[in-house]
């Protein structure tokens, strides 16, 4: 089957969750490093990566996290690319021989002009709250993705925020993202659903 979104499961912390992600085959899996209910630490992350299918892309996401502090854990991890959540500046992004995905927290159409000081080589729109940098489990209005033209459509959009397999077809027709990013909306109680990963890989794939 030919599609073109691919797709990210986010925020792994249990062998059960490499298993399952092992027999999905989503194009990248997310290992957080920053504050969150889902961190782990580099030690528990190079473990769970050992099991790992090799074709499956590994993403870290950190949270203004010093320079050598991420260096560390990508060497360590092996990690494909680099997210970050925070108020890391451009100079800051350049620091790294990874490919850079960089999150935007989108509140309003102005939220879309941040982007252009960045050149990155994946721009991460995530929904817009006044004290977390991310991970709420909320969409943002896509309507507002008619300011994407901004950025350029051949740029690498990641849609982040509030997906889940209900969703996540009206998303994709709506914004045209390269890559959509999921955590929540594929748990239960807190912990990865084998059967919602299953049905949301099975939907953007449909797509």
């Amino acid at each position: 089957m030919v599609y073109v979104t691919k797709i990210k499961i986010c925020g792994l912390k249990r062998a059960a969750d490499i298993t399952y992600v092992n027999l999905l085959k989503p194009d990248y899996i997310g290992f957080v490093f920053a504050p969150s209910g889902r961190r782990v630490t580099k030690e528990d992350a190079k473990e769970l990566i050992a099991s790992l299918d090799k074709s499956i892309k590994k993403v870290g996401v950190f949270l203004n996290h010093s320079v050598e502090e991420v260096k560390v854990i990508a060497k360590v991890c092996s990690l494909d690319i680099l997210q970050f959540h925070g108020d890391e500046d451009m100079d800051y992004c350049r620091q790294f021989q990874q490919n850079v995905w960089k999150s935007f927290r989108i509140k309003d159409a102005n939220s879309f002009k941040e982007m252009e000081d960045y050149q990155v080589n994946g721009y991460l729109l995530d929904t817009y709250h006044k004290t977390q940098y991310g991970g709420t489990g909320e969409a943002f209005d896509w309507g507002l993705s008619s300011h994407l033209t901004r950025l350029n459509r051949d740029k690498c959009v990641i849609l982040a925020g509030g997906l889940n397999p209900e969703n996540v077809k009206e998303a994709i027709e709506q914004i045209q993202p390269a890559v959509v990013d999921v955590s929540s909306g594929v748990e239960t109680h807190g912990y990865k659903d084998f059967e919602k990963m299953k049905k949301m890989i099975e939907r953007v794939r449909k797509v």
